[in-house]
């Protein structure tokens, strides 16, 4: 990241931006920070001006407590006006629901895309679990247990006890405490972890909701389900596509709703 912009709170959000056109910001879920979706700028750089960042508290940006979603709205509005006064969202995993609120808090926001906001509605017992799942993490994190939160996590995506100890073993632990903290941002973005109906109505400009087409069906549906939610939503299944989206699979398809 080699540029940086101030949110309104004064919090430095380092940035980067490659190709030339309209804005596009690309922003990523939990765990992750701007490198992980730059991948993805590859093929959208040929047609727009692609800024990543890294959000709050990863990365190369800074962090202000006390944290609230609405700080993380500020921050997608302060990279808006430094790509130029409007700008396309797209948000992967988590990130998407962080872009569906920006959008529905009324940034100048020309279009919107998400793809498999983990919302989970279809789930069985998906509301229970993510309970269960806040409380854990909460009571991780006041008591500094990071690894543990971490774990909390890695549980929720469905990993295996044994992936999840081996990932403990490995050179990238470390580094996945370092940002896990940042865990309570994502699941106070995620609200609870349900479709927000009422939220995504007051989304006038187009909205595009990608899934992939070997996901399970419960992310097919909720992404579905946010398409339906929307004014002027649309739906998109990837054939062969999961969670860990290929760059080049996506990339043509939002390429293809941003210069609509």
């Amino acid at each position: 990241m080699d540029k940086k912009t101030l949110s309104r709170d004064g919090t430095p959000i380092a940035y980067e931006r490659t190709g030339h056109g309209p804005a596009v910001i690309l922003v990523s879920g939990a765990m992750s920070t701007g490198g992980t979706v730059a991948p993805l700028a590859v093929p959208l750089s040929e047609r727009f001006d692609v800024l990543v960042y890294d959000r709050r508290g990863r990365g190369a940006s800074g962090d202000t407590a006390p944290y609230a979603v609405a700080r993380e709205v500020e921050d997608l509005a302060a990279l808006i006006e430094a790509a130029g006064g409007e700008a396309c969202l797209c948000g992967i995993s988590s990130g998407g629901a962080l872009v569906l609120e920006a959008a529905a808090s009324g940034l100048p926001v020309r279009r919107v895309a998400v793809y498999e906001t983990p919302y989970a509605d279809f789930l069985d017992g998906g509301a229970e679990r993510n309970a269960e799942y806040t409380e854990k993490l909460t009571a991780a994190l006041a008591e500094g247990r990071r690894g543990d939160a971490v774990e909390h996590f890695l549980r929720l995506t469905g990993m295996g006890e044994g992936m999840i100890q081996g990932a403990r073993q490995s050179p990238m632990w470390p580094g996945m405490e370092s940002v896990a903290p940042t865990l309570a941002y994502d699941n106070s973005v995620m609200a609870g972890g349900l479709v927000p109906r009422d939220r995504l109505a007051s989304i006038t400009v187009p909205l595009l909701a990608v899934a992939g087409g070997a996901s399970p069906e419960w992310m097919r549906e909720g992404t579905r389900a946010v398409a339906e939610a929307a004014p002027n939503g649309s739906y998109r299944v990837l054939e062969g596509q999961t969670h860990m989206v290929d760059p080049t699979a996506l990339g043509p398809v939002l390429a293809q709703f941003f210069a609509a």
